[in-house]
């Protein structure tokens, strides 16, 4: 009898479809036993990392998922794309979309005993987008109460991610202000702010510079998680986020 991995069986739903149940003791038991899965399910994809999605950073968005923090993942190369994007998903895993900003980095930020301030990971960002992070669950019943966990260790809730055109002038906007509204088949569904990601998008990125061991590169990107709530679809649904002065990204969804 081959026995399947609880990693290696969430790495083989995301890549051909389908979900699994929970397992009889629950999942992972802590944090780490959860990263540990991620880690596990991550080298399954023989993909590299463009950066990291970053999730539940809003109070609509933790208590969705039963948590009350954030949590994050490596975006893969096999699930990054530019915008306009089509993008394949199984309604069995619940997707969704969310509006959200992409950060870049043009400098590292290395691993630091001392926590980064916000200025200084704002100063090692060099350029933003406009994202829309589509998100579901690879465990049956879709992402509600999923909890930290089973989140973490399935990829991050992470389907792709679609970023629009980079900007390097962006130093003068407010982003915590700044105004994302989230279509679907040309109906406004939701609106939402930069606020709404921890406070600012950069705060995501604070959160995240004290979470990684090994720190964060240059070239990495960063999202921040939804300014807009999170709004079903499904194969056929096209669907646009408005970014104002910074753009529209939009995807097309198929069946996967």
């Amino acid at each position: 009898m081959i026995v399947v991995s609880l990693a290696e069986q969430l790495w083989i739903c995301r890549r051909d479809g389908g979900t699994l149940e929970v397992p009889p003791d629950g999942g992972p038991s802590s944090v780490e036993a959860a990263l540990a899965v991620q880690r596990e399910a991550v080298a399954c994809s023989g993909m590299d990392r463009v950066g990291f999605k970053v999730g539940s950073t809003s109070a609509e968005a933790q208590k969705v998922l039963g948590t009350s923090g954030p949590g994050a993942s490596p975006v893969l190369t096999g699930f990054f794309h530019e915008s306009p994007a089509e993008v394949a998903i199984d309604p069995s895993h619940g997707p969704a979309v969310e509006g959200e900003f992409a950060l870049r980095l043009g400098r590292d930020l290395p691993a630091s005993e001392t926590p980064y301030t916000f200025d200084e990971v704002a100063d090692a960002v060099d350029a933003i987008a406009g994202a829309i992070e589509v998100v579901g669950s690879r465990f049956s019943g879709g992402l509600a109460g999923k909890g930290r966990l089973l989140t973490t260790a399935d990829f991050g809730a992470n389907i792709a991610l679609v970023v629009g055109s980079w900007t390097t002038d962006w130093r003068n906007l407010d982003l915590a202000a700044h105004c994302v509204d989230l279509s679907i088949d040309g109906e406004l569904r939701d609106s939402g702010t930069g606020a709404r990601a921890l406070g600012h998008p950069m705060n995501v990125l604070q959160w995240l510079s004290g979470k990684r061991e090994e720190g964060l590169r240059a070239g990495d990107i960063v999202s921040t998680g939804t300014c807009t709530g999170l709004v079903d679809v499904a194969p056929g649904t096209h669907t646009v986020a408005d970014f104002g002065t910074l753009g529209q990204v939009e995807i097309r969804f198929g069946a996967l």
